[in-house]
């Protein structure tokens, strides 16, 4: 599953710390021709038969022509084989969205679209540093949908500062007479170094205490759920069987190719005649990036050998956030020694969270109970100290 990155937005958001740049004007043919470069040398670096999905993320994506997109495209299909079926999802703003560049974007190959609306109330737009209304949001979502049809995905924050319940309850309401069949919800963190993050510390704006988070949470998966969506991962939510590919290839810890400015990857290199996973994660400044790949085919800042431990914490934490969990099959592919049952059937943390109805270990897997997926993060330490026990 390859991942090409579009590291420039128009302006930075207040709550972004992702790797993100605004520039003047980017030389689009230049990037263009280093993400074509980068995608055929690293999956030839992979020998990877066949793909099941592409991302395009960002930054912001849909601010690349639809001739970059399908560049990359042709590039990934000449390597390696691209099945006509393949999700090709493209992350888009709605400041950056319009009916003819949709157009373009799916001529290109591209049919699946995640909109970033955040948020459908203009004030929390304005606090959040977006480009767009709500207005625009609902303009670009309903263009979307007419091109895209059943594969259209908006995002959604809760808990931002001086939130209500209510105010969200309302704002889902009105996601669902907008939306299609997939929704992410993400909560807000504040992260240091973001202009939102310092407003909170100077106390200009106030912070959601935990116990209204948590109410939001449980409103959220109980409104969707109403309405015919399955919640298959802690922030994910899909009707009509609209999941994402792509993301649960993440969560089922398959292999996937990061290509762009800071992108990550997980992947063997089999074109070196390894065996043994990596993880890999590409050169963050976008000129610095494309020096390395014009000199030497990649821009690959840091490779990583992922030793049998690391790759079952890997796989713990990442599957135990879908509602399918950890199938016994996809453990023994990483640990054909020791299985789930050995390593969590035992007495210890996890038979303890089981009886605490945290947790169901049984013919099917390891999974998370709905309750015990929303406080995935607590318990994840202690199903980790078993394994490194193991």
């Amino acid at each position: 599953a390859p991942c090409p990155q579009w590291p420039y937005c128009r302006k930075r958001c207040c709550y972004c710390n992702f790797n993100t740049y605004v520039v003047p004007a980017a030389d689009e043919a230049a990037v263009r021709a280093c993400l074509v470069r980068e995608a055929q040398t690293l999956l030839r670096l992979s020998q990877v038969h066949s793909i099941t999905s592409v991302f395009f993320g960002g930054g912001t994506p849909s601010l690349a022509s639809p001739d970059t997109v399908a560049a990359v495209l042709e590039a990934v299909a000449g390597a390696a084989h691209l099945p006509a079926g393949a999700e090709v999802t493209l992350e888009a703003n709605p400041s950056s969205a319009s009916t003819s560049r949709f157009a373009g974007f799916r001529a290109a190959g591209v049919n699946r679209l995640s909109i970033g609306v955040q948020s459908l109330d203009d004030a929390e737009l304005r606090m959040l540093g977006r480009e767009h209304t709500a207005a625009e949001a609902r303009q670009a979502v309903e263009a979307a949908r007419g091109l895209f049809p059943g594969r259209t995905s908006i995002d959604l924050l809760f808990g931002l500062p001086g939130q209500s319940r209510d105010a969200w309850a309302q704002q889902l309401e009105a996601a669902l007479r907008l939306c299609d069949d997939h929704i992410s919800l993400y909560q807000l963190t504040l992260e240091r170094g973001t202009a939102l993050a310092a407003q909170v510390r100077d106390g200009a704006l106030p912070a959601p205490s935990q116990d209204l988070l948590a109410d939001m949470y449980e409103t959220s998966r109980n409104v969707l759920v109403a309405s015919g969506f399955r919640h298959y991962e802690v922030s994910n939510f899909a009707r009509k069987g609209a999941l994402s590919t792509h993301n649960l290839s993440y969560w089922r810890a398959d292999e996937y190719i990061g290509v762009g400015p800071g992108a990550h990857g997980r992947f063997i290199l089999r074109g070196e005649g390894g065996c043994s996973r990596e993880a890999r994660v590409q050169t963050l400044e976008p000129v610095t990036w494309m020096r390395e790949v014009q000199s030497q085919g990649h821009g690959t800042r840091s490779r990583v050998v992922l030793n049998p431990l690391e790759q079952l914490e890997e796989l713990l934490t990442l599957g135990l956030r879908t509602d399918e969990g950890i199938a016994h099959e996809r453990w023994e592919h990483f640990s054909p020694q020791l299985s789930l049952r050995d390593v969590f059937g035992e007495p210890g943390e996890a038979r303890a969270l089981q009886q605490e109805g945290w947790l169901v270990l049984d013919s099917g897997g390891l999974r998370c109970t709905w309750a015990g997926l929303a406080v995935l993060d607590s318990l994840l330490p202690d199903l980790l100290w078993q394994l490194q026990r193991v």
